[in-house]
């Protein structure tokens, strides 16, 4: 009976080694995945890595484009700004030149009478400060001191 008991552990201990190696094969078969698995892991996070990298330096050249843009545009807007300051300037005193002349005109239509009257009619002026508007302006302002040196000339003559 010892040899029948000695024999089925001897059975079942051969049992469990078999049942063991079938175990370990799986075993392998899976760590080898695993490690294929970690190769590709790897090259994968070597390529994100260096992806990081290149976008890194991406947006530290971006960062430097718009700082550079930043001060460009700073300073256009500084110059366009003295320009606009710079043309209302310039719009102020050519409306004054034209205040001048128009009381000029005005000055020497009382002395004229009736004569410049026929000879220059009435022009309406526009009022507005809008560069058409002086540009109108301007154009009739001419055209009617051109009128009188015309009515000055044909009288003195």
């Amino acid at each position: 009976m010892t040899t029948i008991a000695g024999f089925l552990v001897n059975l079942l201990v051969a049992g469990l080694l078999v049942v063991t190696i079938g175990y370990c094969v799986l075993l392998n078969k899976r760590l080898m995945r695993l490690r294929a698995d970690e190769a590709n892991l790897r090259a994968t996070i070597s390529e994100l890595v260096t992806a990081t990298e290149i976008a890194e330096r991406a947006i530290q050249g971006l960062r430097s484009v718009a700082a550079d843009t930043d001060r460009t545009l700073g300073q256009r807007l500084r110059d366009a700004e003295r320009f606009s300051h710079e043309i209302e300037r310039q719009i102020s005193d050519g409306e004054d030149v034209f205040e001048r002349i128009a009381q000029i005109t005005q000055a020497v239509k009382p002395a004229r009478g009736e004569a410049i009257a026929t000879h220059a009619p009435a022009t309406v002026v526009a009022t507005g400060n809008s560069p058409q508007d002086l540009r109108e302006r301007a154009a009739a302002t001419a055209e009617r001191l051109a009128r009188l040196r015309r009515a000055q000339g044909g009288e003195a003559a």
